[in-house]
């Protein structure tokens, strides 16, 4: 800003701010909501820190607009927005649309009406409604008529008729909702010392207020209640807290958690909220109400001010990143809010990331450890419980029986598990009844008109859907190659199929189904979770949702029904991503007294992978992954980005993706491998090519590539898209 000029980022995909005209006054501070005129239309912006690169006239200049009454953009989240955009190459536009999510919460608490006590006496002889109702008004206390009502015990008509008669006076309060502060100092579980000593170096992070810790424990080994004591130290400092948790579905047990340590829910903030809740939620934060949130990864946009503790649970997960729009990964984010910011971090995990395992320096062979972080284990289970005992169920030998999908191993363990009155588990990471329909005539499969994938057949819904880009479709009467009618097939198992074999192996078990179809919000999961621990299931089968974060003390039998699934692919962490899925899965088994008995059927027991599972050795696995990677000059070794050309036309696509690849900038640090069609060559009914930059880690590849693509202008009908870092390679 300088004079009469005011610069202003606006959330559309451009990366640097616009001046506009301040007519009169002073202007306002960086960070100030303001709205201003763009192209046509009006736009809630941000007033920041930096001017325009070109600028503008003053009298070409379109004025400023209203300045809202709302708290200012905090400057940590201002600056992080600029280092996500540095980081990806997204226009920082583009990012501070993630931050503006709640733009309702930027108007005022509205007004409503409440009742305080008047200077009219009232007589001697009083009713005892109306004495009531006085009572409550006491040290000029004022209250909504409803509220006030139901305090004094009296119907509503009493509040009226008192302020009729001159006894209570209207007076005009933002309608502003209350909310409760965690205690920091109720009662939590108690820790054994191993636990205890965990915690105080968590604490001790807190107080210096730096550092990251990589929590790692084994499942069950009690790490939320050990990060709940630093959350708890951040607390009596009095600063703020912020939980990233990768799915919904895990924040059930998590809030109840939570609660009883606290005495009180925290805020939470996740895509399922209502307009109403995020608006509330977000101007409360935005105020200084709120002490701790616990959500997605767009948490880590909220205007949350004086951090002292950011807790990255499950930081392995793979939703973490954001797979559109802006590709950040909320994992390296939200360490860069914790520098931002001046606070502690805390990655938790039973499987950490090799990323995380490698800064942290527990990899054997690994390099040493990062400045300022630090390895806190948790080897063993709390209250004495042990590991589950892992067996591999060779599917070469044992085989399912024609038609059926569970070995005779896994069903007789069910079975003795149903009998012993205990629960069990089944994994399978596929949704749906059925992966693929095809036709027995012809052979001809049913796939998606938009993506190159099959349709998923859904046989609760009766429909076929695509879940890449959500067609959906009822199942045909004839193949629509041949014709042929009552001869489409469903082939491969989904979970639903797995329930009605079950259901005809074990009638008389109670069976439910857990996946993002059937937990979609957080009052699905809960109402799963709650029966699973009031034991009204016998047999849970879920997809991943229920591999992590999940405490079912009965739960003794875990089965993981086709291991290799998430082998194949050509995807460089498709190993590492395997590994993480079941050994969390496995973890569900014999958290509590009994103890618990994984089987995991495999075509390929030889597998590191599965021998890493069968004797429970995590160290080992991450080991045999970094020599992988050395050889290969793969992250952490190296660095990638993935650059995705997208567009209607194949031929054109191909064109600008060859001419993308010859305009690469020539260095040593770094080659271009590609185009060639990406995985996933149709998504959405756009055709994909993908180019796949590998570089050396002393490139600064962001840097590099805006080098390379910032003279480049792609024809309006086909899209570029770069993914620095990328997690999946589809």
């Amino acid at each position: 800003m300088s004079g009469s000029t005011v610069s202003v980022l606006v959330p559309v995909p451009l990366d640097g701010p616009f001046d506009y005209r301040l007519a009169d006054g002073v202007p306002p501070a960086a960070g100030t909501f303001v709205v201003v005129p763009f192209g046509g239309r009006e736009l809630v912006g941000v007033v920041w820190d930096e001017r325009p690169a070109r600028s503008v006239a003053e009298h070409r200049l379109k004025p400023l607009g209203v300045v809202l009454d709302a708290p200012p953009m905090p400057p940590a989240v201002r600056a992080l927005l600029s280092e996500v955009a540095s980081g990806t190459l997204a226009p920082r536009g583009a990012v501070l649309k993630l931050a503006l999510s709640a733009p309702a919460a930027l108007e005022p608490w509205p007004v409503k009406l409440a009742y305080q006590r008047s200077e009219v006496p009232p007589p001697e002889r009083l009713h005892r409604s109306r004495a009531a109702v006085l009572a409550v008004l006491l040290d000029g206390r004022s209250l909504p008529a409803p509220a006030l009502a139901k305090a004094a015990g009296v119907g509503a008509g009493v509040v009226q008729a008192m302020a009729r008669d001159g006894l209570l006076l209207a007076v005009p309060i933002l309608d502003r909702p209350s909310w409760r502060r965690p205690d920091p100092d109720r009662g939590g579980v108690e820790l054994t010392p191993r636990q205890r000593a965990a915690a105080d170096k968590l604490c001790r992070l807190v107080a210096d207020a730096t550092g990251v810790a990589l929590l790692d424990g084994v499942p069950g080994a009690g790490k939320t209640e050990v990060y709940f004591e630093a959350v708890a130290a951040a607390l009596r400092a009095g600063r703020r807290v912020l939980v990233l948790l990768p799915e919904i579905a895990l924040s059930a047990q998590w809030l109840a958690r939570f609660e009883r340590r606290f005495g009180t829910p925290p805020a939470l903030w996740h895509s399922a909220l209502t307009s109403a809740q995020r608006r509330r939620t977000w101007r409360l934060i935005a105020e200084g109400a709120v002490d701790v949130v616990v959500g997605a990864r767009s948490a880590l946009f909220l205007p949350l001010r004086e951090l002292g503790l950011i807790v990255v649970d499950e930081e392995h997960d793979a939703s973490f990143k954001q797979e559109e729009t802006v590709h950040y990964h909320a994992r390296d984010m939200a360490l860069a809010r914790a520098r931002l910011e001046g606070c502690a971090v805390v990655l938790a995990s039973a499987t950490p990331s090799l990323e995380s395992a490698v800064a942290a320096g527990i990899v054997r062979g690994g390099p040493s450890p990062l400045p300022g972080w630090h390895h806190v284990a948790l080897p063993g289970r709390h209250g004495g419980a042990r590991m589950p005992d892992v067996h591999l169920v060779d599917l070469r030998r044992e085989r399912p029986p024609r038609g059926g999908f569970l070995s005779p191993p896994l069903r007789e363990a069910l079975a003795r598990n149903l009998a012993d009155g205990a629960q069990s588990l089944l994994f399978l990471n596929r949704r749906g009844y059925a992966p693929l329909t095809l036709c027995r005539a012809c052979g001809h499969r049913l796939a998606c008109p938009n993506c190159s994938a099959w349709m998923v057949a859904h046989r609760l819904r009766g429909r076929l859907q695509c879940h890449h880009c959500g067609y959906a479709m009822p199942v045909p009467e004839h193949c629509p190659s041949c014709g042929a009618v009552g001869l489409l097939t469903a082939s491969g198992p989904g979970v639903e199929r797995l329930a009605e074999e079950l259901g005809e192996l074990l009638p008389r078990a109670r069976l439910a189904v857990m996946t993002s179809d059937t937990a979609s919000d957080t009052k699905a999961a809960s109402a799963l979770v709650q029966a699973m621990e009031s034991r009204a299931i016998d047999i849970l089968l879920g997809t991943q949702i229920i591999a992590k974060g999940h405490h079912f003390p009965d739960l003794t039998l875990v089965g993981v029904v086709d291991a290799d699934l998430g082998l194949g692919g050509g995807d460089l962490r498709a190993a590492e991503r395997t590994f993480q899925l079941l050994y969390q899965v496995a973890g569900r088994a014999g958290r509590e007294d009994r103890p618990g008995r994984v089987l995991i059927q495999t075509h390929l027991p030889e597998h590191p992978v599965m021998q890493a599972l069968a004797v429970g050795d995590k160290d080992r696995f991450l080991a045999v992954e970094l020599d992988e990677r050395r050889v290969g000059e793969m992250p952490p070794f190296g660095r990638l980005a993935a650059l995705i050309v997208a567009g209607g036309d194949a031929e054109r696509v191909k064109a600008e993706a060859r001419r993308l690849a010859r305009a690469a900038p020539d260095t040593a640090e770094a080659i271009v491998l590609g185009p060639a069609p990406a995985p996933l060559a149709l998504l959405r009914g756009r055709y994909r090519e993908r180019l796949l930059v590998k570089a050396t880690t002393s490139l600064d590849l962001p840097a590099w590539l805006r080098t390379w693509l910032g003279p480049i202008r792609m024809p309006g009908s086909v899209q570029l898209q770069v993914d620095v870092d990328p997690i999946s390679f589809l």
